[in-house]
C-alpha cells in the first residue's frame, strides 16, 4: 500500500527537481490542475493512470521510488563493467581526447578525422605493416571479416 504522505513528498521533490509549478506539471502530464491540487493536499489518492503519466513524461522518475521510496531519483542507469575491450596492436597514445556528446556533428567529424590521421601516422611508423585482418562493422549490428591469405 502506498503511503500517501510520502507519495506527496516525492511528488513535491519531482516538482522541485524540475523547477515546475503544480499547474505546469499538471499541464505536462495532461491532467486537470484541480486533480493535482487534490493529490498534493492529500484529499485524493493517485490513480495508476496518473502514476504512469509521470513515469512516461519524466523518464528520470523510477516507478518504485515514486510509489514506495525504494530506488533513486533521478534514476541511475546500471553501468556494465564486464564488456571486454578488443585487443589492439597500436601503441597507446599519450593523451586521450574526451568526446563531447553535445558538440555538433561537424566538430565530431573533424575530431574523428584527426584521430584517423594520427592512427595512420602511428601505423606507418611501425615498419613492416602487413594487413592481417580487416573487420567492417555496420550500424545494424552486422559485420564483415576479411583476412589475408
Amino acid at each position: 500500500m502506498v503511503n500517501i504522505e510520502d507519495f506527496i513528498k516525492r511528488l513535491e521533490t519531482i516538482l522541485d527537481y524540475y523547477s515546475l509549478s503544480a499547474s505546469v506539471f499538471a499541464d505536462k502530464l495532461g491532467v486537470q490542475r484541480s486533480s493535482l491540487s487534490h493529490l498534493l493536499s492529500g484529499r485524493n489518492k493517485p490513480s495508476l493512470d496518473f502514476v504512469l503519466k509521470i513515469t512516461d513524461n519524466f523518464p528520470e522518475v523510477d516507478l518504485y521510488w515514486l510509489l514506495n521510496g525504494q530506488g533513486n531519483f533521478p534514476k541511475q542507469e546500471a553501468v556494465i563493467n564486464d564488456v571486454p575491450t578488443p585487443p589492439t596492436t597500436l601503441p597507446k597514445k599519450e593523451s586521450v581526447v574526451d568526446h563531447d556528446l553535445f558538440s555538433s556533428d561537424e566538430k565530431k567529424e573533424k575530431e574523428t578525422q584527426k584521430n584517423e590521421i594520427e592512427e595512420n601516422r602511428i601505423i606507418s611508423n611501425l615498419g613492416d605493416n602487413t594487413i592481417e585482418r580487416i573487420v567492417i562493422f555496420y550500424k545494424n549490428g552486422t559485420f564483415k571479416n576479411y583476412t589475408s591469405q
